[in-house]
């Protein structure tokens, strides 16, 4: 059994906590404007020692890149067979380019249908999204990478979700304010949308509970 400090239990519920609302890990600036710490810097100090101990996993060059291991550190003690059997698998359609006007599950924007294991994502999905772009590129989400998505019609702030406006489809973090409505991208190349309730058509396609790299081109 890992053995914690209480400052190192802290940050890694608030890791699970980020992880269970938002499908994704906090960055270390999160982290350290949640604990009251002075830089991101003592955060990353604390991430390191998490690490260390085998709590998480730290991907170098990205900004969420932490990932919890107690999962996959208690398959390790499992028997040798570890794929589960195709009956706890689950069939999902692969949604590439979204035409204007159309529902996004339509059947001219499926792709594909992969079968997955719904253990790898935080909430069951409905559909896999293929990302165009590198707008959520520092949270770990690339361009052509695949993003399970769960169907929703609200959402909270701080939510990674996929949105319609007008006749586009995005992947964005979410915030609220008042009857004021902003997609936030990941990347500081790209700009806030804000939506504009009288003169946008805008609805929530879903709710990222998690990202699968992609191997199709």
């Amino acid at each position: 059994m890992i053995k914690l400090t209480p400052r190192q239990e802290q940050i890694l519920n608030l890791i699970k906590e980020a992880i269970d609302n938002t499908g994704f890990p906090p960055t270390r600036a999160e982290i350290a404007q949640e604990l009251g710490f002075k830089s991101a810097n003592a955060a990353e100090e604390h991430l390191q020692a998490l690490a260390r101990k085998g709590a998480i996993e730290i991907s170098p060059g990205t900004s969420r890149g932490i990932r919890l291991v107690g999962q996959k550190d208690a398959a390790a003690n499992e028997p040798a067979m570890q794929m589960p059997p195709p009956s706890n698998f689950m069939s999902l359609p692969l949604v590439g380019r979204v035409a204007a006007g159309s529902p996004i599950l339509a059947t001219e924007h499926v792709e594909a249908t992969f079968s997955v294991d719904p253990a790898m994502f935080s909430a069951k999905p409905d559909y896999l999204l293929k990302v165009r772009g590198w707008s959520m590129r520092d949270v770990g989400i690339n361009d052509g990478d695949l993003l399970a998505v769960k169907k929703i019609d609200s959402a909270k702030n701080g939510q990674i979700v996929v949105a319609r406006i007008n006749d586009d489809v995005t992947v964005k973090r979410y915030r609220k304010t008042g009857a004021t409505i902003e997609l936030l991208p990941e990347n500081p190349d790209f700009k806030v949308i804000t939506v504009d309730p009288e003169a946008d058509d805008f609805a929530l396609e879903g709710l990222a509970v998690g990202l699968m790299r992609s191997w199709v081109n």
